[in-house]
């Protein structure tokens, strides 16, 4: 089985913001998979169905995100899902808004929920799927209430539907084709922005 973790803070107030980009990663290709429906289990939402012949679980931890490990090891024990089979996809300040990037075996890079993966599991060696939101247009900004802010309404919320579409397509290539396949085939796809309207 593979394990499809988005990550995110539960609650409508962090709903569209770009620390939930992992959460609505997985709401999109939820609703594209016919919707089956959510149990929870373990702190988390989870939804298991058939993806073709492939067996797929998707992972919403509801802990809030700096403790997300403690309902993502609980669930890969139960399962029996080996590291190999996980892919976990959260926000990423370090790339610009709509590009993607898979990778392995690398440290959380400041990262809080996936630092409590980490903890948790005692390994780094499982993929991750990252979603670029930016940094702050002003570096007084404090990083954490960038995060927690909502997507930029005239720029990023008009694509987002089509960022979000391009990692569902990232984490189907992930699904049957693996790590390897998916890396070489979306590393560096990015949706672009519109450009914003002149003051007048």
């Amino acid at each position: 089985m593979k394990l499809i973790v988005g990550l995110g803070n539960p609650g409508p107030k962090y709903l569209l913001t770009r620390h939930n980009i992992g959460f609505l990663a997985v709401d999109s290709l939820h609703k594209s998979c016919q919707e089956p429906p959510w149990k929870e289990q373990n702190k988390a939402l989870t939804s298991r169905f058939k993806w073709d012949d492939s067996d797929v679980m998707i992972i919403k931890p509801q802990t809030f995100m700096n403790l997300s490990g403690e309902s993502v090891r609980p669930l890969m024990d139960y399962y029996k899902v080996a590291p190999d089979d996980l892919l976990v996809i959260y926000d990423d300040i370090d790339m610009p808004f709509g590009m993607l990037k898979f990778m392995k075996n690398r440290g959380a890079g400041g990262h809080n929920g996936i630092k409590s993966i980490d903890e948790q599991l005692g390994t780094q060696d499982y993929a991750r799927l990252k979603l670029g939101v930016g940094r702050p247009p002003d570096a007084r900004i404090d990083i954490a209430n960038w995060v927690l802010s909502p997507f930029e309404k005239a720029t990023e919320e008009p694509v987002l539907a089509d960022f979000l579409n391009l990692a569902g397509d990232a984490i189907e290539a992930f699904v049957f084709h693996g790590l390897s396949k998916a890396t070489s085939d979306f590393n560096g796809k990015r949706i672009e922005l519109p450009q914003k309207p002149n003051p007048t």
